[in-house]
């Protein structure tokens, strides 16, 4: 015996397929206006919702010690004094996978330039010290920061917990920098939205 197997057609609901009648509203204080068909499809087709495009780099494709810089333009980001690494300090734990990011050649210090404008960025950062995550307009123009007020390495006396969650919000953000005065930190599941 053949097993059969159904399908069911979706189709959506259109404005034709709902019969309604006078009496179903209460149309005392309702002005009221005759509509065509028409008219209602292109009321509704002028309604566009935006919803956010948002980018999360895994960062598992790139090698041990490889300068980071143009890998992820396709995505729209630059990096600019950027390596990544597979940490071997237990104090630098990953948030995911084996791969994060460090300030290299000069400790301390991560650009990241987007090639067009971002609404959102965030990361996991863990710390040797304070570190100030701050976003910056077109013009250079500082719009916002947020910091990590001290070190949150694993296994150890600092305050916060290791992959604390930093994040940026504000129009028309076209840079951001990690800064941790000379400091060692890494960056794990960058992300950001337009």
């Amino acid at each position: 015996m053949a097993k059969q197997a159904s399908l069911q057609s979706q189709t959506k609901s259109t404005i034709k397929d709902h019969k309604f009648s006078r009496n179903e509203f209460d149309s005392k204080n309702q002005n009221q206006f005759p509509v065509s068909q028409s008219q209602v499809e292109k009321v509704i087709d002028t309604k566009v919702v935006s919803v956010p495009t948002c980018v999360y780099l895994t960062l598992e494709e790139l090698r041990c010690f490889e300068a980071v810089e143009r890998q992820y333009e396709q995505w729209g980001v630059l990096f600019k004094n950027c390596i990544a690494i597979q940490p071997s300090n237990p104090a630098f734990p990953t948030h995911s996978g084996l791969v994060v990011l460090m300030a290299a050649p000069k400790n301390g210090y991560i650009e990241v330039t987007f090639l067009r404008p971002v609404h959102f960025v965030s990361a996991f950062v863990t710390s040797s010290q304070r570190l100030v995550l701050s976003a910056y307009a077109r013009d250079q123009q500082l719009l916002t920061q947020t910091v990590l007020p001290g070190a949150n390495l694993a296994n150890s006396d600092s305050g916060g917990s290791p992959n604390t969650l930093l994040s940026v919000s504000a129009k028309e953000i076209h840079r951001i920098t990690f800064s941790a005065f000379d400091g060692q930190f890494t960056i794990d599941d960058f992300s950001f939205c337009y």
